[in-house]
């Protein structure tokens, strides 16, 4: 089940990068699996729990060693509003003697444990790669406690050594459409309801987006999965229209809605001013083709006036501190694009930019925004990073947390945009405190002090 599983993901239609290619070179898969027991930049497993962790009502129970849970726990900072039980660490914790006997009969009585200590909606179980390889059925053992225990008990099958993180992503997007959306109807449905893809309300980001539907009337019926309660994906069918916020994540759950239930879908972004109101656009304008009053793209129109007046009067004071600096951007996926065409807004230059895990799009997306004299990686020696960063090439690096130190060594300015961060940047009040941040960096005084000489240095040249 999981080779064909991988298959049909590895086949996906929707990608814009398997539309380019060939059909045996569709077949050859987008990338090769991994060692088992390997890291190389997150594996499947770690993948498949990002991406459905943050449906927060439920027990997410890792059958494996310890260690796999250890390592995948809340590592993405997604927040709940609500239910806290996603952050239990649950693990069958499995050792050499259920490497020998086999672990499926512990496996059960993990699951009962956890309906019987947390009574949640359902419970989730992962695959790792010491059961998989000793032949444990997740899927059958699943399916005997849904029956026995009375609640959904969804097998992912995701083992690390399937394949990257990105296609651990979208193997739990396919647990999800095999085992949980569609399985109930909503109480009451709207010509407003939209479904969100794809974002995982790191640092809270959905929270600032969410007061600019509520003002439109437009409801997020299936959150897959920010801030997500396990009845909101069940009924995500029932939804109007979807926003892919990251499409190489979950673009298969996006077609798939729109293959079985008609819903069609667009790829967005809350990062920025431009992009914010774009999204707020199309989205209007899609509801009204699927039957929402005409009044909404008026709606929509003076809502995103009202508030691109607000926040350009608010980062008028930072716009002219920040015009002119230039960033090396350093992260992937849609942030390679979205994120330069937040700074433009203020005049922020990105000399460069990585786009390593980004769709043709996104890079087509990011060539077009960085300009003639921007450059595109997919990616960047430390050495080389350092060096653009001592000759002031950049005046800061915006990256993830494994880069920070490349920065700090060449004594400049850093900011965290990975999905580890605690900041969050979504819309129009998350551009202005990207913009706040970035500020704050360039303007500390540490940064000169750390290049003076040191008083017992005689050259008296910067360090």
């Amino acid at each position: 089940m999981l080779t064909a599983k991988t298959e049909e993901v590895f086949n996906e239609p929707g990608c814009a990068t398997n539309r380019g290619k060939t059909d045996k070179q569709r077949k050859a898969g987008c990338s090769k699996p991994l060692t088992p027991g390997a890291a190389a930049g997150g594996c499947a497993f770690d993948g498949a729990k990002i991406a459905l962790q943050p449906i927060t009502d439920c027990v997410h129970l890792v059958h494996g060693p310890i260690a796999c849970e250890g390592n995948g726990w809340d590592n993405r900072h997604a927040k709940s509003s609500g239910p806290q039980t996603y952050r239990i660490g649950a693990t069958t914790d499995m050792g050499d003697l259920d490497i020998v006997y086999g672990g499926e009969k512990k496996l059960y009585r993990a699951i009962k444990e956890a309906i019987a200590r947390f009574d949640p909606p359902a419970v989730f179980v992962y695959q790792t790669c010491v059961p998989a390889m000793i032949g444990d059925d997740i899927v059958k053992v699943c399916e005997v406690a849904s029956e026995k225990l009375g609640k959904p008990v969804i097998p992912v099958n995701a083992p690390g050594f399937a394949g990257s993180k990105n296609l651990g992503n979208k193997l739990g997007g396919e647990a999800l459409l095999d085992y949980v959306i569609g399985t109930e109807e909503p109480a009451l449905t709207t010509p407003y309801d939209i479904n969100i893809l794809g974002d995982y309300n790191i640092a809270g980001e959905l929270w600032q987006v969410e007061p600019l539907f509520a003002k439109l009337g437009i409801r997020i019926l299936g959150r897959i999965t920010g801030d997500a309660r396990y009845h909101d994906v069940t009924v995500a069918h029932r939804a109007k229209v979807s926003m892919m916020v990251c499409s190489q994540a979950l673009i298969n759950v996006a077609r798939k809605l729109e293959e079985r239930y008609g819903i069609p879908y667009f790829e967005g972004s809350f990062y920025g001013i431009t992009d914010t109101s774009q999204a707020l656009r199309t989205i209007a304008r899609m509801l009204v083709e699927q039957g929402a009053a005409a009044d909404l793209i008026d709606r929509t129109e003076a809502l995103i006036a009202a508030e691109e007046a607000k926040v350009h009067a608010e980062l008028a004071v930072y716009k002219r501190r920040l015009e002119g600096r230039k960033v090396l951007l350093y992260t992937g996926g849609h942030k390679s694009w979205s994120v330069i065409s937040a700074l433009g807004d203020v005049g922020v230059k990105v000399i460069g930019t990585s786009v390593r895990k980004s769709t043709d799009e996104d890079k087509e997306r990011a060539r077009t925004l960085i300009g003639e004299d921007g450059k595109l990686y997919d990616s960047i020696p430390p050495r080389e990073m350092y060096r653009m960063l001592k000759d002031r090439e950049a005046d800061m690096m915006l990256s993830g947390g494994r880069t920070q130190f490349i920065a700090l060594k060449a004594k400049m300015p850093w900011l965290d945009m990975n999905q580890e961060r605690h900041q969050a940047y979504a819309g129009y009040v998350g551009m202005l405190a990207l913009v706040e941040e970035i500020d704050k960096a360039l303007a500390n005084p540490i940064w000169d002090q750390l290049r003076l000489p040191a008083p017992w240095d005689a050259d008296g040249e910067e360090s």
